[in-house]
């Protein structure tokens, strides 16, 4: 297999001078783990303290990790990556709201995108995070197979009609849905829901995608049986695989409350999981479709490999590579120039509701081994060779 994410001409040639120079210094501060902690601190202050840092914040991380603040925002940065190849996921990136209000707007945002989604070529999902649509200890309680209130069991009905209803939108459309996944304890509750989503929607086509977060030890067996149900209900499935995005969170509530982690013992056994997961929807292609969501290299020249062992199309419409807009642009770019399918995650939102997902992605990018020096590598490489 061609080493083909070293060409760094095509990875970065979206990319000004400017912009190259930017992200060069932004990973130079994200490598450096005591300054993310003491700045998203700093950040945090200063949001809830209503401080005038908006603008310097749209202007270094929030533009380069975000396409804007709306939908019509985000246009340009749409375009250009699909003259390149590279199709869009829109992520309204506002998440953990604990009121009514901020739920039904971020339903009716999510059914604006996939209407947006729909008149453009290369926009072919939209998705949704469950705690946009419900309080995460709703889920929690409910996964715990505890006994809801009767304003609580109003409550959650609202949560179940806010999927219905986008679900059955994406139906309609014909425009794929991928659900995200969040903490372990608030998990089986949207895994469950997204199942019965799943038998609903998915009868025919792949509409509906549940999320597997793979550092996860139990994922695979979870989704073994799912498979099963699916075999035996007669529904297609539509699998997300991801590593995850809550390690520390993960860890420290395990050892806090005192039960066994949900994260695997190393990153060598999520790896594993991952490319398990991978090379088990390929082995059942004819009832899942598979979105590889990943930053790995090696799980990208995996997946590759497997899809040319198994003689599938590089643009075979039920396997989709994806990673975040702002990281890993050398596989993404590098993937599209040669023929495969790639989405980016293009979050976007008003600047103050977008900071914890910002703030996520600096703490994941310290705490993921090689992952920035790997992208500071290459953006040097890439000065470099602009230079000459």
């Amino acid at each position: 297999m061609d080493r083909i994410f070293e060409n760094t001409a095509t990875a970065f040639s979206l990319k000004s001078d400017a912009e190259l120079e930017r992200a060069y210094y932004l990973f130079k501060l994200i490598s450096n783990e005591p300054l993310v902690k003491i700045g998203t601190s700093l950040t945090n202050f200063a949001i809830k303290a209503k401080l005038p840092v908006e603008g310097l914040i749209r202007t270094t991380v929030f533009d380069h990790f975000c396409g804007g603040v709306n939908e019509e925002d985000c246009m340009p940065v749409i375009e250009k990556m699909g003259k390149a190849g590279v199709h869009t996921v829109l992520d309204y990136s506002v998440e953990g709201k604990e009121t009514e209000d901020p739920l039904d707007d971020a339903l009716e945002k999510t059914l604006e995108i996939m209407e947006f989604a729909k008149q453009k070529d290369n926009m072919p999902f939209a998705v949704f995070k469950p705690t946009g649509y419900g309080r995460l200890a709703l889920y929690q309680k409910i996964g715990e197979g505890k006994t809801l209130n009767a304003a609580e069991q109003a409550e959650w009905d609202r949560v179940v009609r806010r999927f219905d209803t986008t679900c059955r939108k994406a139906y309609d459309l014909g425009v794929s849905l991928l659900i995200d996944a969040e903490e372990s304890w608030m998990q089986d509750a949207a895994d469950q829901l997204v199942e019965e989503m799943m038998r609903a929607y998915n009868k025919k086509d792949r509409i509906v995608y549940n999320t597997l977060q793979m550092y996860r030890w139990d994922r695979m067996e979870y989704y073994q049986n799912l498979f099963e149900k699916a075999t035996a209900e007669n529904f297609q499935l539509g699998i997300k695989i991801v590593r995850g995005a809550y390690l520390e969170k993960e860890n420290e509530r395990a050892a806090e409350k005192g039960y066994r982690t949900p994260i695997c013992a190393s990153k060598a056994e999520t790896d594993a999981n991952y490319n398990t997961a991978m090379r088990f929807s390929l082995e059942h292609i004819d009832r899942v479709s598979l979105f590889s969501g990943t930053h790995n290299e090696e799980s990208s020249y995996l997946l590759m490999e497997e899809m040319q062992t198994r003689k599938m199309a590089k643009n075979d419409p039920r396997i989709w590579f994806g990673q975040l807009y702002g990281m890993s642009d050398h596989i993404s770019f590098n993937l599209a120039a040669a023929g495969y399918n790639v989405c980016k995650y293009l979050p976007f939102g008003p600047v103050r509701d977008v900071m914890p997902y910002l703030i996520r992605r600096a703490e994941e990018n310290t705490s993921v081994a090689g992952q920035t020096n790997r992208e500071l590598e290459l953006l040097k490489k890439e000065r470099q060779r602009r230079q000459l």
